[in-house]
């Protein structure tokens, strides 16, 4: 099972989004995705039509259970979704609680990494979204992963947010002694102003050979899609915007299988 997480600190970029729209379009290639939703606001299931607060379980219960994980407790927590090939492992507003209930606890960032195991043969792939915020949470989420994806607003009070998140995944790598691979995905390019043709110049020089040579832009599909509870694969297949993810799905798997023959 392959494992990509969608993190940024800053908020309003895009990061849900990109999440419920990959996972739509893998869905649509016969891929078995689950989403792990981090982000205590549950906006991925809201966005799928979930009410966080009235699910059975959540990944808090996961978190609970850190000592006695197997494969029963974290299938029981994981709910299938209205989109056929997509389960989630929803979110609650109680996961606020984790950096303070047990962020002191030893192996707390190694949780979600182990609940994924428990888990590997029942998916073809996991797509974990983050909160905008450095935590154990967004701790737990980099630390499952075998691919971060930011993505990153094209314009420039978003690119400063973008400078935090890749110091964060230098400092945890450093301390994991590890090198995270990334991809700078650039979302809500709009072709028609100056300041996002700028601020992709600037991701350019600054991030080139992790930067995805292509660009989201805005579509107002996507407000619709959420409001209809799908992804936008499933609500308009032929939009720009869902076109330009599954460009970016493509370049992401071409990654994935150059990475997996260096490996």
């Amino acid at each position: 099972m392959k494992i990509w997480t969608i993190a940024n600190q800053k908020g309003g970029v895009g990061k849900t989004t990109t999440v419920a729209s990959l996972a739509g379009s893998l869905a649509k290639r016969g891929q078995r995705v689950l989403m792990v939703d981090t982000d205590p606001h549950a906006s991925l299931g809201y966005y799928l039509g979930i009410d966080s607060e009235e699910v059975p379980g959540s990944l808090y219960n996961v978190f609970l259970a850190y000592k006695e994980l197997n494969a029963q407790r974290v299938k029981q927590h994981i709910i299938s979704t209205a989109v056929q090939g997509i389960d989630l492992l929803p979110s609650t507003m109680a996961l606020a609680t984790l950096d303070r209930s047990l962020g002191h606890q030893e192996g707390m960032g190694l949780i979600l990494k182990k609940a994924l195991v428990q888990v590997e043969d029942e998916y073809d792939i996991a797509l974990i979204d983050c909160p905008p915020v450095l935590g154990v949470l967004m701790v737990n989420a980099l630390a499952a992963s075998e691919h971060i994806i930011v993505p990153v607003q094209t314009e420039f009070l978003a690119i400063k947010g973008l400078d935090r998140m890749i110091k964060t995944m230098l400092l945890m790598g450093r301390s994991k002694k590890t090198k995270y691979s990334f991809t700078v995905v650039p979302t809500m390019y709009d072709r028609r102003t100056r300041a996002s043709s700028l601020a992709l110049q600037h991701l350019g020089a600054d991030y080139g050979e992790h930067l995805w040579p292509d660009v989201v832009p805005i579509d107002t599909k996507f407000r619709d899609a959420s409001l209809a509870h799908l992804p936008a694969s499933h609500y308009a297949a032929h939009s720009r915007g869902v076109k330009a993810y599954e460009r970016l799905l493509d370049y992401l798997l071409v990654e994935a299988l150059s990475h997996d023959k260096l490996s």
